[in-house]
């Protein structure tokens, strides 16, 4: 069981000096890296963990299958993504979508559809009237300055929850709208601000980006799991990435960046820092940053995510026409099932999505409480083929330490409108940030952290050339 690395038996040296330093092996650190190293603009990358991606992972399990344990998806307008695995020849193929999908309620009843819902499945009319209604409201945000948008000191301060219930008067509607809330932000409705929902919603391009798979955000996937492209990128620069470096201060001066680490010191002329807020916090600068920024970054929690892959010897549920696709509402900690099968279907891979509040509560039972809960709800959608999975793996993201969550940080009902001017990137003075969170298009998405890497590393040649 191998999850992908390119730890060094012998890591190189720290260099006393560079140009720049990038602070996270993630995708936006890789990016920015790439695009100052692709312009002859010396760089490192220090990343605290033994491995690159971050909250992208690939696991190749003891039966060869390769796992994402993370990120995994790529839709036809990620063009950033896109394009960076055409030049690294990391190849994708569609996800399976074909075949009858499951939507099982509260009360055991199960239905079968195909497309983005039963026609006449029990609110689904008025859910897709409201998702109609997001959209509209969505085309009015301003994505190159949010903070510009009319309305984001109202919208900022209400909930997702109150708006919802003040706006949805079907209950089932509101059910299919929570899930669908907690399957792209991993967080409930009442943790969530209306402007982040459709901020988040105008740059994927429409509620329909998010939620489906055919020219969708989910239409394909890694035939080598999403992290191949990290890791090829982390091959070509070579010794310019460091492992097991973590960053502990950084320190600015009129003429340079000190960069303390857990390996010692580097100077630089600048600094990216690529990392989730979660791990940010734990950076300290001097002078401090403006606090705008330590508000921003403090107000934007990760989501509870846990995703869970069930192995099995074929993938049985097809010959059954079922595509793999599941929606559980109610009290399942399972929220979302996808069928995450290997290319060529030599084995058969269920991947079970454990939002928000299941998450919560799943994750506090004892390891095989915890088994018995995800095989019990795929008995339940696929028949008793499910009961006995030969591989079983699960990846908690709040346990781990240097994400403590997933997929993305969301900032909290008020932090747009407050902190969002100055507190989102604009730089600090000699420090640039990066990450998912401070992309315009795709924000929370893998497409979204490489043009974060981009932006930054234009920040970066724009001051050089002063």
């Amino acid at each position: 069981m191998l999850v992908m690395t390119n730890t060094k038996d012998h890591p190189t040296a720290l260099p006393a000096r560079v140009r720049t330093v990038v602070v996270g092996a993630g995708y936006a650190g890789l990016s920015a890296a790439l695009s100052l190293h692709d312009d002859g603009i010396d760089t490192v990358i220090l990343e605290g963990s033994d491995r690159v991606g971050g909250r992208v992972c690939s696991e190749r399990r003891r039966d060869g299958v390769v796992v994402d344990h993370g990120g995994q998806w790529v839709g036809p307008t990620q063009k950033y993504l896109l394009a960076l695995a055409e030049r690294f020849d990391c190849p994708t193929f569609p996800t399976y979508n074909t075949g009858e999908h499951i939507e099982r309620w509260p009360d055991g009843a199960q239905r079968r559809y195909t497309g983005a819902g039963p026609d006449d499945g029990p609110g689904m009319a008025e859910y897709l009237a409201a998702a109609d209604r997001i959209d509209e409201l969505a085309r009015t945000v301003d994505l190159d300055d949010p903070t510009a948008t009319p309305d984001i000191e109202k919208w900022d301060s209400e909930t997702v929850h109150s708006y919802f219930e003040r706006t949805v008067a079907n209950e089932d509607a509101r059910r299919r709208l929570a899930l669908a809330v907690e399957g792209v932000w991993s967080i409930e409705p009442r943790d969530l601000s209306l402007f982040h929902l459709l901020f988040y919603v105008a740059s994927a391009g429409g509620f329909d980006q998010l939620m489906e798979t055919e020219g969708c955000a989910q239409e394909r996937r890694f035939r080598d799991g999403a992290q191949s492209t990290a890791l090829a990128v982390a091959d070509h620069l070579g010794d310019r990435v460091h492992l097991d470096t973590a960053v502990r201060h950084v320190e600015q001066t009129p003429d340079r960046v000190r960069i303390e680490t857990t390996r010692g010191t580097v100077l630089a002329d600048s600094v990216v820092m690529a990392l989730p807020p979660s791990a940010t916090q734990r950076v300290t600068f001097t002078p401090p940053v403006p606090v705008s920024r330590t508000r921003w970054v403090e107000r934007s929690p990760m989501g509870d995510v846990a995703k869970v892959h069930a192995v099995f010897d074929t993938p049985f549920w097809r010959a059954d026409g079922l595509s793999g696709q599941a929606t559980i509402y109610g009290d399942r900690h399972v929220g979302v099932v996808f069928d995450n099968s290997p290319e060529d279907a030599g084995t058969g891979v269920l991947v079970c999505f454990v939002y928000g509040d299941r998450q919560r509560s799943w994750s506090a039972l004892a390891e095989s409480d915890r088994r018995a809960a995800i095989v019990d709800t795929l008995v339940e959608l696929f028949g008793e083929r499910a009961a006995s999975p030969i591989d079983y793996t699960e990846k908690i993201w709040p346990q781990d330490p240097w994400v403590r969550g997933g997929y993305a940080a969301s900032p909290t009902p008020g932090t747009w409108f407050a902190h969002g001017r100055n507190g989102w990137r604009a730089p600090a003075d000699r420090i640039h940030w990066a990450g998912s969170e401070t992309a315009s298009i795709w924000n929370g998405y893998i497409d979204g952290a490489i043009s974060s890497g981009a932006r930054a590393a234009e920040e970066i040649r724009k001051r050089l050339s002063r």
